[in-house]
């Protein structure tokens, strides 16, 4: 899809399990995606499906124990951060790769300033002297759209509304510029008119700094808005992936096509939204075959038993379904 020094971030093989006692919960079972220069890529699933699991596996930040990283590679230009120490991944942490987490209030430390918070990764990572820091803070306050950066330095965040929490979170994910962002969920608690206040803000600053970003995501009317390619996340592992336009519009997934069919829109006014029945499966209990069968409409016999590779389609458009795709079950794709 990418030339090799296109890609900023190779995720191959991911499996991140988490062990009790008595069970192996594999939250994240072989997973693949990639990320390229400037490109915004949209990883989406229910709850529970793996998506932010990975992205902490991606910057070293899974517990352990009980989590490991039970196989895979996680190439960062070309480097493999799971090889790599905890002060090699601090490095990479702030200067390589910016984390937008999903709730601001639990994510930002109440007991410290905002001009505090965002100085620390200036300080780590790029050692500059108090007054270009203090600058640079006023600069990336002004950069998200927050008024009166002075008085917000000193400020606290319980002081600050959800936006304004967002805001800052995304100006310390930005202050030691770096190639990639992502960001979790980072709308999710935000009410409808700030969540699109968040998505400009996001777009905005990607396009003007040059970044790609990873957004992870349950929302699919989010990612119409914002993705270029598209990875669909069920039960640990990617069912469907595709550039933005493949995905909206010939779907190949029973699992994404029900998503697409629960979103609201126009012609569907006044009437019920489909929803998906069941619920997605305890990683530690994952049926047999698909993982998705036991709530597939289109399930057959072999989906039981058989857990199908990708079936390529289109260009660069490949699912784990052979069946909705119309494929032959004797080439249960690999």
């Amino acid at each position: 899809m990418h030339a090799t020094n296109d890609i900023v971030l190779s995720v191959e093989g991911l499996k991140v399990y988490f062990r009790s006692e008595d069970e192996i919960a594999r939250a994240v079972d072989g997973v693949d995606f990639e990320v390229g220069r400037r490109e915004t890529v949209c990883l989406v699933g229910e709850s529970g499906c793996g998506k932010t699991v990975s992205a902490l596996a991606v910057l070293g930040l899974v517990p352990c124990p009980p989590g490991e990283i039970a196989g895979g590679r996680v190439l960062f230009n070309g480097q493999n951060l799971l090889d790599q120490d905890d002060e090699a991944l601090q490095n990479v942490r702030g200067r390589g790769i910016g984390m937008v987490f999903q709730e601001p209030q639990t994510s930002l430390n109440p007991v410290f300033t905002i001009g505090e918070q965002i100085a620390e990764p200036l300080r780590i990572h790029l050692s500059l002297p108090e007054a270009e820091i203090r600058q640079r803070s006023l600069q990336l306050l002004s950069d998200v759209g927050i008024d009166a950066p002075e008085q917000r330095l000193a400020d606290y965040p319980h002081q600050l509304s959800g936006g304004q929490r967002q805001r800052v979170m995304i100006a310390m994910a930005l202050a030691c510029g770096p190639e990639l962002i992502i960001a979790d969920e980072p709308t999710t608690a935000l009410d409808v008119t700030v969540q699109a206040q968040i998505l400009r803000l996001i777009n905005r600053l990607q396009q003007s700094h040059g970044m790609s970003l990873l957004y992870i995501t349950h929302d699919l009317g989010v990612v119409s808005q914002i993705a270029d390619r598209v990875y669909v996340m069920y039960a640990g592992v990617i069912v469907e992936t595709g550039a933005a336009e493949q995905i909206f519009r010939g779907s190949r997934h029973p699992y994404t096509q029900a998503l697409l069919e629960s979103l609201p829109s126009r012609k569907k006014r006044g009437r019920r939204l489909n929803s998906i029945p069941g619920a997605v499966p305890h990683p530690a209990y994952k049926p047999a075959g698909c993982p998705f069968h036991p709530r597939c409409p289109q399930a057959i016999g072999a989906c039981r038993e058989q857990y199908p590779g990708m079936c390529a389609f289109d260009d660069h458009h490949a699912a784990r379904c052979p069946v909705a795709g119309g494929r032959s079950l004797t080439d249960w794709c690999r």
